[in-house]
């Protein structure tokens, strides 16, 4: 296979896997991540993580842009039995595609990373199969029946930090596929995507837990082709996320939500470590 065709189809994928981390970690919330559907939720979609991970690395690695779109899901959203089982029909789908792509592909590790998509997926189908075999009928015909007691204005405000986290959460995800073999540098801000995944967690949560689907909306993500301005990019992002962070905090709605001020005061702490972290790498660059 040639190595556009191989980055394209990877790509496909890459979308493909990004589309079931948003569904699962949305459901999650809106479930509640300290109930046994919430939390099984949230261990699905962190093990599409690493599925994502490794495409996009691959992608990366091949000197391809990494596809940061997620593609469609689609879910029958009527009630849990029909949204799981549209779970389980989406992941038995790749079990055969992803076996299928390793057949086509020559280098060893991509095939066996290929072949492990596949039997990882069979294995969430089966998981997703037994939740839909163990619910009660009031389980099975209902949804998460959260009501939302939180102003529209405070909503929003919320919602346009989840896009704006997400955007860099991504962003840093990108450098670091991008330019993992020019430098650690990439391996560090893969590190720092991590802490903004939980950052981002504990801002969609808020939305969610409010009966609200969390606005997972990227905007525009920086293509740059060398690791300075991926940098420089990287700190402006972080600089400017703290700022808005510390006028959030200070404003009368969010003083009323201790949970989310605990969250916010350690979000704060982890972007003044980031900055500063980022800067003395920029120095080296």
């Amino acid at each position: 296979m040639e190595k556009q065709e191989l980055i394209t189809m990877l790509n496909r994928d890459l979308t493909d896997e990004h589309a079931a981390i948003l569904r699962y970690l949305v459901h999650s919330y809106l479930e509640g991540e300290d109930t046994p559907l919430g939390a099984s939720l949230l261990s699905r979609a962190r093990e599409e993580m690493w599925h994502m991970h490794w495409l996009g690395m691959i992608v990366g690695r091949h000197g391809g842009e990494p596809n940061l779109a997620p593609a469609p899901y689609p879910y029958d959203p009527t009630n849990r039995a029909t949204i799981f089982k549209s779970y389980v029909d989406y992941e038995l789908k790749l079990v055969p595609h992803y076996h299928g792509e390793a057949d086509k592909v020559d280098d060893p590790h991509i095939k066996r990373v290929l072949h492990r998509e596949a039997w990882e997926s069979e294995y969430h189908a089966r998981k997703f199969q037994r939740i839909l075999d163990k619910m009660t009928p009031q389980q099975a015909e209902g949804l998460p029946d959260e009501e939302n007691e939180l102003p529209e204005e405070f909503v929003e405000r919320l919602q346009g930090l989840v896009a704006s986290k997400y955007t860099e959460m991504l962003q840093h995800i990108r450098s670091s596929w991008v330019f993992q073999q020019e430098s650690i540098v990439g391996w560090q801000l893969m590190d720092f995507a991590m802490t903004k995944m939980k950052q981002l967690a504990h801002l969609a949560e808020e939305v969610a837990e409010n009966g609200i689907t969390p606005r997972f909306e990227a905007g525009k993500i920086d293509l740059s082709a060398s690791v300075g301005v991926a940098l420089k990019k990287g700190l402006e992002d972080v600089r400017g996320a703290r700022e808005e962070h510390i006028k959030f905090q200070g404003e009368s709605e969010t003083q009323k939500h201790v949970g989310l001020l605990l969250s916010l005061d350690l979000a704060l702490k982890q972007e003044e470590y980031e900055a500063a972290e980022i800067e003395d790498w920029s120095k080296k660059s």
